[in-house]
C-alpha cells in the first residue's frame, strides 16, 4: 500500500481515491452530537454545581445588596457564571486531558477541519448550560424583584458569552503543557469572572475595571444587566452583544490555532 499524494491509496499497482474532506459544518454537527452523548452521562452533576454555586452567590449577595445597579449585576453576573463554569473551567480540563491523553491524535487522523473540532466540543458543552442559566436568572430576578420582561435576551447572552469564554477555556486547555495547569488555568479563569462579573464595574479601582473589561463575558454580563432597568438603553445592548461576539470569534479563532499547534506537536 502506497500513499501517492494528492492522487489517493495505492494498492497492489492500482490506486484507491481517499474519501473527501468532509465541510465545516457537516463535521461541526457530528461532532457536537458525539460530544452531546459524552457528556450526557455527568449532565445532572454538572447542572447541578454550575446551578447551585449561582444560586448560593446569589442568596448570600442578598444580604448586603437591596437593589438598583447592584442587584442588576449580581443577577446578571450570577447567570452568566453558569457559562463560565463549564465553558472556562470544565471544557480547559477537557482540552488538557484530551491532549495528555493522546485522544488529539484521534481527532487529527479525521478528515474534519480543526475549527469543527473545537467548535463542537464548545457547544455540546455550553448546550448543558441553558437550564442552569434559566434558573439561575428567574430565581434572582425574583429574589431581587427586577422585572422578568427582558429575559428573552439570554437567547443572544448565552451563545455569544459562551462561544468568547468556551474559546478562550479550550486554548488554556490546549496550550497548556500538563492537564494539571489546564485545570489550574481554567478554575483561574473562572474565578476571574466570578470576582470581575457579579460586582458592578462602577465602584471598582481603575485597574481593576481594565481587568473586567479584557474579561470576555462581561459585555455579555452588562447587556443582560442593561435589560433591568427600567427603560433599557437597547442600542448600548445590541453594541455589548456585538463587543461579545467578536470577542467570541476572536478567541475560537484562537483556539482553532491552538488546536492545529496542539495536534501536530
Amino acid at each position: 500500500m502506497v500513499d501517492v499524494p494528492g492522487q489517493g491509496v495505492g494498492v497492489g499497482g492500482g490506486q484507491v481515491a481517499l474519501a473527501p474532506r468532509a465541510g465545516l459544518w457537516g463535521a461541526l454537527g457530528a461532532v457536537y452530537r458525539a460530544q452531546l452523548s459524552r457528556a450526557r452521562v455527568a449532565r445532572i452533576p454538572l447542572l447541578f454545581v454550575a446551578t447551585f454555586q449561582s444560586l448560593g452567590i446569589m442568596v448570600l449577595m442578598r444580604g448586603v445588596v437591596d437593589g438598583g445597579a447592584e442587584a442588576r449585576a449580581v443577577v446578571a453576573g450570577s447567570s452568566v457564571l453558569v457559562v463560565a463554569f463549564v465553558a472556562l473551567n470544565l471544557l480547559a480540563q477537557y482540552f488538557g486531558q484530551l491532549r495528555a491523553g493522546g485522544g488529539l491524535d484521534h481527532y487529527a487522523t479525521l478528515p474534519v477541519p480543526a475549527a469543527s473540532v473545537v467548535l463542537g466540543a464548545a457547544a455540546a458543552y455550553a448546550s448543558f448550560t441553558v437550564p442552569g442559566v434559566a434558573v439561575t436568572a428567574v430565581v434572582g430576578s425574583l429574589l431581587f424583584q427586577l422585572p422578568l420582561g427582558g429575559l428573552w435576551v439570554l437567547v443572544a447572552v448565552v451563545p455569544l458569552a459562551g462561544a468568547a469564554l468556551a474559546g478562550l477555556g479550550a486554548a488554556l486547555g490546549l496550550l497548556a503543557p500538563r492537564p494539571e495547569l489546564a485545570t489550574l488555568g481554567g478554575q483561574l479563569g473562572m474565578s476571574a469572572a466570578l470576582l470581575l462579573g457579579v460586582l458592578p464595574g462602577g465602584g471598582l479601582p481603575t485597574v481593576v475595571q481594565w481587568a473586567r473589561d479584557l474579561l470576555p463575558s462581561t459585555y455579555g454580563v452588562e447587556a443582560f444587566a442593561r435589560t433591568f432597568e427600567a427603560h433599557p438603553d437597547w442600542g448600548s445592548v445590541l453594541v455589548d452583544l456585538g463587543v461579545c461576539a467578536a470577542v467570541g470569534v476572536l478567541s475560537l479563532a484562537l483556539a482553532t490555532r491552538a488546536y492545529r499547534w496542539a495536534a501536530t506537536r
